[in-house]
């Protein structure tokens, strides 16, 4: 027996999915252990200094992935409890009411999820009330039904992003405030933990006054004598019992030894990509393909968004320090001269000279500080999604040394360019200068844009066919009784927003089944 077998779940992952489910659990009474890969963040004053989040990725892990070619690169991923919400940029959008429907694009189908809107409604306002959303309904046309108002009122626009929301919406557009995971109270600033500054999307918050799974989830959870907590735990096997049927035993190595952990339930949650590496790891004579992998599907379908960030060049200063505050759908499914859908816009954290040098280090090399300095005083940062399709040969399998080897072909661009070309052309009109638009490939070092994978999802589908899926609908792997998957793996489509909301929703989802299900 495993020398640690106590335990009624063992979830392993501690972001959106796996330290929202904690959360959940925590209240019953049952034995939780959350294994975790990282430590806690360090709280110190470079998790505000752009230089060494951006140009020396202090917080960046020193994994090494490899491209279809076999090329090596560093992916830009965080092992911390928290997972990657530690430097995300609280942008907890719903994924709209048509997401989960059969989609047709200009380059191919996004297929239906296997369940409606409707059962994940409810769990959205659960999952907006936890991490304290702040927003408003009724301003984005696009938006889905929801049976609460947001928890929290909408994050003020500073004066230069207001008068942009103005012009936007006197060109006929539809501006909305963007829905963010904040701990800000502007009605009552000195009591409030937030303090509006410019080192949220992308930085570690130094005050915990962003919504992210440690402060939100993982540490109220912790509070229960019943949740027990292993930080730098990598888990690299999940053996089973002779049937193959059941997860007997979780292998982990904790401070460099193996350790065995045993429990009625094992949830993965480690993030698209090592979810399905976890996996396809624990082959054995019965699931000879990897585990939960007789479908062929584990790894595969793996999707990132296709992602544009751009300044676009004011002729006036740009002070604003908390600028995450707008956003734009109107585009999201098209338009009368393009059919398919194309995305959303929303603005980018605040940008400054270091992250230049961080994300262009080859463009910028020659042009000294005072330079790109100029550019961000006068910068309004854009940020654009548009929807990658799940294609089976994108996808996660095993390099020689065991390392993740990551395929992925960029699909769907056309729609990025389209929506490119719309807010480009709106620009001439608003006193942003589009001759002077920088194209910045935020999240990815390098030019290496595979890099890039801060919105991975797929590689884990759920779907009601065991065929051409890994999951049933309650995110239970199909050829196994007692392993689920919670993490963005699970996505048979990623839609244009931001996965977490979405993650931590389904989270909350599963939690329930689980709860059912342990009685």
């Amino acid at each position: 027996m495993p020398e640690n077998s106590d335990y009624d779940v063992i979830i392993i992952g501690s972001g959106a999915g796996g330290g929202t489910l904690a959360h959940r659990l925590a209240p019953s009474g049952k034995r939780i252990l959350i294994l975790e890969r990282g430590d806690w963040l360090p709280r110190e004053v470079q998790n505000w200094d752009a230089t060494a989040v951006f140009v020396d990725n202090r917080y960046v892990s020193p994994d090494t992935w490899y491209d279809k070619d076999g090329a090596s690169f560093q992916p830009q991923i965080h092992y911390n409890v928290g997972g990657a919400t530690k430097l995300y940029g609280a942008a907890l959008y719903r994924l709209r009411e048509r997401d989960f429907g059969e989609l047709v694009h200009v380059d191919g189908i996004s297929p239906a999820w296997p369940v409606p809107y409707a059962d994940f409604e409810p769990y959205y306002t659960q999952a907006e009330q936890l991490y304290q959303v702040h927003g408003q309904r009724g301003e984005d046309p696009t938006e889905p039904p929801s049976s609460a108002p947001y928890p929290f009122p909408p994050v003020s626009h500073e004066p230069r992003i207001q008068q942009l929301f103005d012009d936007l919406r006197s060109s006929g557009l539809h501006p909305f405030h963007a829905p963010a995971g904040i701990m800000l109270d502007e009605a009552n600033m000195a009591y409030g933990r937030c303090i509006r500054c410019a080192t949220c999307d992308g930085f570690p918050c130094l005050v915990h006054a962003k919504s992210d799974a440690e402060v939100v989830a993982v540490r109220p959870a912790l509070e229960h004598p019943n949740v027990t907590l292993v930080r730098g735990a990598e888990v690299i096997r999940l053996d089973t019992d002779p049937t193959g049927r059941s997860v007997t035993e979780v292998v982990a190595l904790v401070g460099g030894e193996r350790q065995r952990f045993a429990a009625s339930i094992v949830v993965v949650s480690a993030g698209a990509a090592n979810s399905a590496k976890l996996l396809l790891r624990s082959a054995s004579d019965r699931h000879p393909n990897g585990l939960a992998n007789g479908s062929d599907q584990v790894g595969r379908n793996y999707m990132v968004h296709n992602s544009r960030a751009f300044l676009a060049v004011s002729t006036e200063r740009n002070d604003t320090r908390f600028q995450k505050t707008l956003g734009v759908n109107d585009f999201y499914f098209g338009d009368e001269d393009f059919a398919f859908p194309m995305g959303n816009i929303q603005m980018v954290g605040k940008s400054s000279a270091p992250m230049y040098r961080g994300e262009k280090p080859l463009e910028t090399a020659l042009a000294p500080t005072f330079a790109l300095s100029d550019v961000a005083v006068h910068a309004v940062d854009f940020w654009l999604s548009t929807e990658d399709l799940p294609r089976p040969e994108n996808r996660v399998t095993l390099a020689a040394d065991g390392n993740v080897t990551l395929s992925y072909t960029p699909n769907n661009t056309r729609a990025l360019d389209e929506l490119y070309h719309r807010i480009k052309s709106r620009l001439n009109h608003l006193g942003l200068n589009p001759h002077h638009l920088i194209p910045r490939t935020a999240y990815m070092k390098n030019d290496i844009p595979i890099a890039g994978v801060a919105h991975q999802a797929g590689t884990c589908r759920f779907g009601s066919d065991p065929a051409d899926s890994v999951l049933d609908e309650s995110c239970r792997a199909h050829e196994l009784d007692n392993l689920y998957v919670v993490d963005t793996s699970f996505f048979p489509s990623i839609g244009a927003v931001n996965p977490a909301l979405t993650a931590a929703a389904n989270a909350l989802r599963v939690g329930d089944h689980l709860l059912d299900r342990l009685g």
